[in-house]
């Protein structure tokens, strides 16, 4: 009896550490890190990639592109496995060894990204990058409160908007705008005409009322701001919430980019970065992204899913006269740069 007991106990005892084994291994087959812009990928996105793969997704986001390019340079390797990234920060970053090279049989949904949005000048192969979302960052206008016709953004320096503006803090978009307003290059590297762009810009500062790249249409919305310099899916989701808001592209032009997704060098999980990567290309997905945060979308496939409501909008479908007329900021020596952040630093204080 006692032995019949014995073996019974013995078959529970090895029933119950099976069953926590099982327990121990029914978590994620893998995990990645994403490290993203902040209000540019929905949670939902990560959820539905988890169930579907067994693969959890960990999101860390950033507000400005050179926090990201500080933090990346920073992390010890394997910290990141995707991240996002635009224009020449990934030459940077790639010529700086902090970038894996792509392997595209675990991306074969780039063939859904349209082909002028391939090959531009900071990876011309795309060895590194493959195209995620894109915009503009311009003005938009409260019309119920602003009667004067806003065109340019000389027009925003007039003191009647005093405490009344909300402008994104990035110094390179701020600055470049100053730079045309005044008939500059948008990367002028001339330290006697950056001494006039500082002053230009100093007379801006008693209009600005808010800096915020986090959620800048919050102020628009609220009513707190009547005039925006902000990115256009935050001008969009602004117009959907308030009909009086407009979007307006200055005659000078606008900053014009498009983020890209990398994998970062050192990845623990280099395939499932990949795949993620192909995930977020899958037309339904893409399309599902940009319904929730409304950018330029390069994937061609899910563009062909939009209705009226993404495509005849100017702030989510930048006009092709817009992005013909986009200013794009280039990589600046260190002199011109330290010049910049000066000039961001007195103007923030």
């Amino acid at each position: 009896m006692k032995k019949t007991i014995a073996i019974v106990l013995c078959a529970v005892t090895l029933v119950a550490v099976l069953a926590g084994c099982a327990e121990k291994n029914s978590g994620p087959a893998a995990e990645i890190s994403v490290f993203i812009w902040s209000e540019y990928l929905p949670q939902s996105v990560l959820d539905d990639f988890q169930k579907e793969y067994n693969v959890k997704v960990n999101m860390e986001t950033f507000s400005s592109i050179a926090d990201m390019y500080a933090k990346v340079k920073s992390a010890p390797a394997g910290t990141y496995d995707v991240i996002d990234a635009a224009d020449f920060y990934i030459q940077r970053l790639s010529s700086e060894g902090f970038l894996e090279e792509l392997n595209y049989a675990n991306i074969p949904n780039l063939a859904n990204i349209e082909p002028g949005y391939l090959g531009r000048y900071f990876d011309p192969a795309n060895t590194y990058s493959v195209p995620y979302l894109g915009g503009v960052a311009t003005l938009c206008v409260n019309t119920s409160k602003v009667t004067k016709p806003i065109a340019s953004y000389a027009d925003i320096f007039d003191p009647e908007f005093a405490n009344s503006i909300v402008i994104i803090d990035d110094f390179r978009v701020i600055i470049g705008a100053v730079n045309v307003t005044l008939g500059f290059d948008y990367n002028e590297t001339d330290p006697d005409k950056l001494a006039q762009t500082e002053a230009k810009l100093m007379e801006l500062k008693p209009n600005v009322k808010l800096l915020d790249s986090d959620s800048p249409k919050t102020a628009m919305i609220n009513g707190e701001t009547t005039i925006g310099l902000i990115y256009s899916a935050e001008i969009a989701i602004a117009m959907d919430e308030n009909p009086d808001i407009e979007v307006v592209y200055p005659s000078e032009g606008q900053y014009l980019f498009f983020d890209s997704l990398c994998v970062a060098k050192g990845s623990k999980n280099k395939e499932w970065g990949e795949k993620f990567i192909n995930y977020i290309l899958e037309p339904e997905v893409s399309k599902g992204i940009v319904e929730v945060f409304p950018y330029t979308d390069p994937n061609r496939a899910a563009v062909a899913l939009m209705d009226s409501a993404y495509l005849d909008n100017a702030a989510k479908n930048v006009p092709a006269g817009a992005i013909a007329k986009g200013l794009t900021p280039t990589d600046l020596d260190a002199e011109t740069l330290q010049i910049y952040n000066d000039i961001w630093t007195k103007f923030t204080k």
